[in-house]
C-alpha cells in the first residue's frame, strides 16, 4: 500500500518538476493503508515540505510496532533542493527518532548534520555515529556516489560493530537507486529478515539491477 507524498517528474538526466501533496490528503492515505492492510514495514522517501513531514510523523505507529526505513531525500542528482529548511527540521526532530534505519548518501548525511561532506571513511563513520545520536536505531551510509572500484555502504548500529556492505562499482548510471534500496530493505524487514540480512539482500538486488541490459 502506498501513500503519495510528492509527484516528481524526472528523466535519465535529472528532475523535471514536483507537485507536493496537501498534508490532509497524506494523513488520509496513511490512515487508509493501516485500516485496510496489515503493514509489515514502512518506507518513507521524498517528503517535499515540512507540513507533509509533520503529517507523516503524526500518522505513524511506534517503530517497536512496525519497522520504518527513512530515505532522507534532500537533493536531486543534479543538485536541486527537494526538501525545504522547515522540512529538514521536521525530518530531524520528528522522523529520525522514529526510524529503524536511515539511509543517507554522503551529501545527505552532511546536510542532516549541518557539516561539510566527509572526505574519508573515518569521517563518514564519525558522521554516521553522530546521526545515530539523533535517535534512529541504525544508519546505512550509502557509498554509491563515491569513487573506487567498490561501492561500500556502512551499516552502523548502537553498541554493535560497524558492518561494510560492498559490491563492484558499475559504470552504468541509473536513477532512483536510493529509493529502490530503501524499498528493498523495507520489504526484507516486512518478510521477517534481520536488519543486516535485509540490507545485504537489498544491496544484491541493486547489483542485479545494474547487470540488467540497458
Amino acid at each position: 500500500m502506498t501513500a503519495v507524498l510528492v509527484i516528481a517528474g524526472s528523466d535519465s538526466s535529472g528532475g523535471a518538476g514536483l507537485v507536493r501533496e496537501p498534508p490532509d490528503l497524506v494523513r488520509a492515505q496513511i490512515a487508509a493503508a493501516f485500516a485496510t492492510r496489515r503493514v509489515g514495514a514502512i518506507k518513507i522517501g521524498m517528503l517535499g515540505t515540512g507540513a507533509v513531514a509533520l503529517a507523516v510523523a503524526a500518522s505513524l505507529p511506534p517503530r517497536e510496532q512496525v519497522p520504518m526505513v527513512l530515505d532522507p531525500v534532500l537533493l536531486s542528482s543534479s543538485g536541486g533542493v527537494l526538501l525545504e529548511d522547515a522540512g529538514r527540521t521536521a525530518l530531524r526532530e520528528e522522523l529520525l527518532p522514529r526510524a529503524t534505519l536511515v539511509t543517507p548518501n554522503v551529501a545527505e548525511l552532511a546536510s542532516l548534520l549541518g557539516v561539510a561532506a566527509a572526505g574519508t571513511e573515518a569521517e563518514l563513520i564519525e558522521q554516521g555515529r553522530a546521526l545515530l545520536e539523533l535517535g534512529p536505531r541504525s544508519v546505512l551510509v550509502k557509498g554509491g556516489h563515491g569513487g573506487g572500484r567498490e561501492a561500500v555502504d556502512l551499516l552502523l548500529l548502537e553498541r554493535e560493530p560497524l558492518r561494510r556492505l560492498s559490491a563492484p562499482r558499475s559504470a552504468r548510471t541509473l536513477r532512483g537507486t536510493g529509493c529502490a534500496l530503501a524499498s528493498a530493505i523495507a520489504a526484507g524487514l516486512a518478510a521477517g529478515s534481520s536488519l543486516e540480512d535485509a540490507c545485504a539482500r537489498a544491496k544484491q538486488h541493486l547489483v542485479e539491477l545494474f547487470q540488467q541490459p540497458a
